[in-house]
């Protein structure tokens, strides 16, 4: 096992997490049941959200009597003090603890700090004065908020977008991140399911020093190569490192990371999976997104506004409504030559 320190946290954790979104659309006791594989094969640290429906509920049900043998983080996406006391309040109560190891600020639009209007980031000095949080965090999706957390010293953890598929800005992150002695934790280590192979990504993440990756599992045999690489590490071997150069000959550039944070549309279209469809067409077995299912998902796209709403929430500033306009043409090329 390779154990590193969360920052300047005191925080000694498995550098491979576990990322608690996914859980959520499995049963409690299935979810019991990974989450006790994943403490059992060597992971300590465990992600999840006010925002994951009942994944902070699973989470307390699977490590009731566990508590000191492990870190749990959780967000808030509340944007006012009163939002987050509650937030904390119900988080608490949920996860079955008096207390989270690791409290994060929900992909903010902003970056809270004391004094703010919103009260926010005073009612989490309270709550750490009050042993209800240990450490204040941040994640986000934006680069200009999370470089201002960064700066403002103010944070013990960033948790952002990371992996081999990332630019020089998110490289810069890491390095502003190492400068300032916080931990980061990258979220969509595999690029929302472009990245196919989980032992690359995870030999990459082991040249990162500081990055803990939080691999967001609700599968069994998802958790076994992320436990395998927790017990033998994951070399980045010849092989490994041409299957990177190729993803990113691929990928790189302008691709929708299927986030959300564009949702929902105004006339239904499921935006965060249409503008990338070509990608995932290309790097997933073709035939599951060419149901009748997803043919009339595809068609919703020819009702676009041309709002830009989305554009206008997108954290990457993609042109989403060109993108989505680029996957609807490919998507019923491929279509029509599967048919043939």
């Amino acid at each position: 096992m390779k154990r590193i320190q969360l920052g300047s946290t005191g925080i000694e954790i498995e550098k491979n997490g576990f990322g608690a979104l996914p859980i959520q659309r499995i049963s409690k006791e299935e979810a019991a049941s990974l989450l006790h594989r994943a403490f059992d094969g060597g992971m300590n640290y465990f992600d999840t959200a006010r925002a994951y429906s009942d994944s902070e509920e699973k989470l307390g049900y699977a490590f009731k009597g566990m508590r000191d043998k492990l870190f749990i983080a959780t967000k808030t996406m509340a944007t006012t003090a009163e939002g987050m006391w509650k937030d904390l309040e119900t988080s608490l109560r949920t996860l079955q603890t008096d207390y989270i190891d690791v409290y994060q600020f929900h992909n903010p639009a902003f970056c809270p700090k004391p004094g703010g209007a919103d009260g926010l980031y005073d009612a989490a000095l309270k709550a750490k004065e009050q042993g209800k949080i240990r450490h204040i965090s941040i994640t986000n999706h934006r680069l200009a908020v999370a470089r201002e957390a960064i700066e403002s010293g103010l944070y013990a953890t960033l948790q952002f977008p990371y992996s081999y598929l990332s630019g020089p800005q998110e490289e810069s992150l890491v390095d502003a991140c190492r400068e300032k002695g916080m931990g980061f934790i990258a979220m969509k280590a595999l690029a929302g399911g472009l990245i196919r192979d989980g032992y690359t990504a995870a030999a990459y993440m082991e040249t990162k020093d500081i990055v803990v990756p939080i691999w967001g599992v609700q599968r069994g045999w998802e958790l076994e190569q992320f436990l395998d690489v927790v017990k033998n590490g994951a070399e980045l071997t010849p092989e490994r490192r041409a299957t990177i150069e190729q993803d990113r000959a691929e990928l790189c550039g302008e691709f929708c990371r299927g986030c959300g944070y564009c949702m929902p549309c105004p006339v239904g279209i499921e935006i965060n999976n249409c503008a990338r469809m070509s990608l995932m067409l290309r790097r997933a077995p073709a035939k599951a997104w060419l149901t009748e299912e997803w043919q009339a998902k595809m068609h919703m796209i020819e009702n676009c506004l041309h709002c830009n709403a989305c554009a206008s929430k997108c954290p990457f500033g993609l042109d989403t409504p060109r993108l989505l306009q680029e996957n609807y043409e490919d998507y019923w090329k491929v279509l029509e030559e599967s048919r043939k």
